[in-house]
């Protein structure tokens, strides 16, 4: 069965860093493109981040710049390198993996940006 578990979710201050890992169980990745999305409370869930298979990525315009996305399939694993965090980044951030139409995620991990 193929799980996603996110991680490295905290409160950090504005202008602050953090680092989400995603590990993928039950599937290698290798073949396939990933995504990072996040939902703040009232909002709907927003793209953030992608990459594909061969290492391309993409970001939303709120996040160029800031964040990097990357991906290690040796330890079947994706990041999402946050930096320069606002408060209006503050979500639960999800990832994504893209198994050809279907669409596995994650729980879900908190980000609380905050002073």
């Amino acid at each position: 069965q193929v799980q996603l578990v996110e991680s490295g979710g905290d409160l950090v201050q504005p202008g602050g860093s953090l680092t989400l890992s995603c590990v993928c169980s039950g599937l290698p990745i290798t073949p396939y493109a990933a995504g990072w999305y996040r939902q703040a409370p009232g909002k709907e869930r927003e793209f953030v981040a992608s990459i594909s298979s061969t290492g391309a990525t993409d970001y939303a315009d709120s996040v160029k710049g800031r964040f990097t996305t990357s991906r290690d399939n040796t330890m079947n694993t994706v990041s999402l390198q946050m930096n320069k965090l606002k408060p209006e980044d503050t979500a639960v951030y999800y990832c994504k993996i893209q198994i050809g139409t279907l669409a596995r995620w994650g729980q879900g991990t908190q980000v609380t940006v905050s002073s």
